[in-house]
Parts: C-alpha cells; structure tokens; sequence
C-alpha cells in the first residue's frame, strides 16, 4: 500500500513547525547565556552555561555526546559532539573572534553521522548572539 501524499506531507510541515520552535526555544536560552556572561570566555563555560538553560527550560539534552565513526564498515573511533538537543538538533558551541566555514563542515558532518537534520553552530565570542548563530540543515 502507497503512503498517502497528502498525509506525509501533513507530517513534514509538522515536523518542521516542531523543529522550528525548539530551535526557537534553543536560541532563547543561548540569547540568555550570552546577556549574563557576554563575549570573550572559553567554549566550555558557556557550554555548561546553556546546559545549565536548557535544563531551566525543561530542555532534554546530551552534552558531549559520543558518535562513533565507521568507514567501510570499520570502526575508526568516536568523537565527541558538543549538544544534541531533544534527540534532534545538533548544536556546536564556539567562541572564537572569526567564523571559519570549516566550522560550518564540521557541523555538516556531524548531522550527517548522526542521521540529524539540524544543527545550529553558536559562537558567543561576538558583540550580539544574534550575529553568531547558524543554522544548518540537511
């Protein structure tokens, strides 16, 4: 039996709605991190600072999440992913002066190891949050 069309559409746009609003919600609570801290200290403490939101929140998370690493059906290691959030989205924590797009592949190739669809790379290294947050998807 065919999926009906209609209905799996109906269940994306759902799905989208959702994601949209806990990246919403994952923005505020970095927004919040960055008004109380500002700029110019180490990626592990507004790390533990958002976590530290997140949990406020009611935000389910995983930080330091290991994801293990295959090539041709090898096992190469595991490496470790900053936060995925409510089993969805990938976010990766920077505080640097300058966004490198190798930040943005980083990023990439961690939703595609994780089979994500989002992700978001914050760097609270700026003046504004605003202009340090990206947002990736597959």
């Amino acid at each position: 039996m065919l999926a009906d069309p209609l209905a799996t559409e109906a269940r994306r746009h759902r799905e989208l709605q959702d994601l949209n609003a806990l990246t919403d919600k994952i923005i505020g609570c970095a927004i919040e991190v960055h008004k109380a801290l500002g700029p110019g200290l180490l990626e592990s403490i507004y790390e533990k600072a958002l976590c530290y939101e997140l949990e406020l929140k009611g935000i389910k998370y995983v930080q330091q999440a290991p994801v293990s690493i295959q090539y041709k059906g090898q096992s190469l290691g595991a490496l470790r992913i900053d936060l995925i959030i409510e089993k969805s989205v990938v976010i990766e924590v920077k505080a640097v002066d300058r966004m490198d797009s190798v930040f943005q592949a980083q990023l990439l190739s961690y939703l595609k190891l994780t089979g994500k669809r989002l992700g978001l790379l914050i760097n609270f290294n700026v003046p504004v949050l605003k202009a340090g947050i990206q947002r990736i998807a597959l």
